[in-house]
């Protein structure tokens, strides 16, 4: 008999996601949804071609493709619909916790403004009450600072609807973090934890000024550490998480496969490493495929599956007692120990 994906012990365990785009994480068929809402798209004459839309030549292509599909997100009624989706889906995927990012930047252009973007997306996520959702305000880099900082203060209005950090995503070539000190310095001081994108299109250089001049808590990717044995090093020493999304790098063409992927260096080299989808119906993967191509085509083993979910647990903005209630639930699933 075939086993399918729920079937799987990487499915039925309990996981937390740390590294996931709301916007990247619209099932399909809610996606389709919505362009036909809009009158459709000739590009996309039918769910099939749709499926297929997703498919990207390199990094910058897959930037075009986000946008092309944020296009379709255009009213407050909108963000409700793809919330309660998604929430649904990872409820599914036995994903417990999850912290995801939003991009409220993206849709000024259709008149939306950030704090009704948050009450109609918390609407949809309180819908579903087998997993817990916080979110994390995307600032874009590419976005003039003045903007980035309005849209800080209107995030800081709307906190308490579980917003609990900030971070920079979009394409880092010409974008460098430095520019956005002042700003992060200002969330911090609002009471925000703090991330940033960093080395996954562009190199070491980039992860540094994360570091060194946003001071985040945690890093996006962070693929291309090993450029600079020193900021390795520095990384284990100082306990600064990195948000790995194997699949997607290999997608984006950020590295060539996944046998070539750093992810199973680092985890060696003791760097505080969490596993993640970062847009999974844009990349066709799921948290639990993640975790089987570790083990299958990485070497790693079923033991160390469970200490990368730990570590997602502890790299979380979740309280210290609310950490150890989740890590005791997981420890304690029936199929934890399998």
């Amino acid at each position: 008999m075939i086993k399918t994906i729920t079937d799987t012990w990487y499915h039925q365990i309990p996981k937390v996601e740390l590294h996931l785009h709301l916007e990247g994480a619209i099932p399909i068929k809610a996606l389709w949804k919505l362009i036909q809402k809009y009158g459709g798209d000739p590009t996309v004459p039918n769910y099939q071609s749709l499926e297929k839309r997703f498919q990207y030549r390199d990094f910058t292509h897959f930037i075009e493709t986000w946008m092309w599909k944020n296009g379709y997100l255009r009213e407050y009624e909108d963000f409700t619909f793809i919330s309660e989706a998604v929430a649904r889906d990872l409820a599914l995927q036995n994903i417990r916790y999850t912290e995801a990012f939003f991009s409220p930047i993206d849709f000024a252009r259709h008149g939306l403004r950030t704090q009704e973007l948050a009450v109609a997306i918390r609407k949809g996520l309180e819908r579903v009450d087998q997993t817990e959702i916080k979110l994390i305000p995307d600032l874009v880099r590419t976005t003039p600072l003045n903007s980035a900082s309005r849209t800080l203060a209107e995030i800081n209005e709307v906190k308490d609807l579980g917003i609990i950090g900030i971070g920079i995503g979009g394409p880092e070539q010409g974008y460098p973090p430095e520019a956005f000190a002042k700003i992060f310095a200002q969330a911090r001081q609002m009471g925000f934890y703090t991330n940033a994108h960093a080395g996954e299109a562009a190199g070491a250089e980039s992860i540094w000024g994360a570091i060194r001049s946003l001071k985040v808590d945690r890093i996006g990717h962070g693929t291309r550490a090993f450029e600079d044995d020193s900021l390795v090093e520095y990384l284990v020493e100082n306990r600064i998480p990195l948000e790995m999304c194997p699949i997607s790098n290999v997608r984006t063409a950020v590295v060539g496969s996944i046998e070539t992927h750093p992810i199973r260096v680092y985890y060696e080299r003791g760097v505080f490493i969490t596993v993640n989808t970062d847009d999974p119906k844009m990349f066709g993967n799921t948290l639990a495929q993640e975790y089987e191509l570790l083990q299958n085509r990485l070497g790693f083993s079923r033991e160390d599956i469970r200490n990368l979910i730990i570590n997602a647990i502890h790299a979380s903005w979740l309280t210290s007692e609310n950490k150890h209630l989740l890590e005791e639930e997981f420890v304690q699933h029936p199929d934890w120990k399998i």
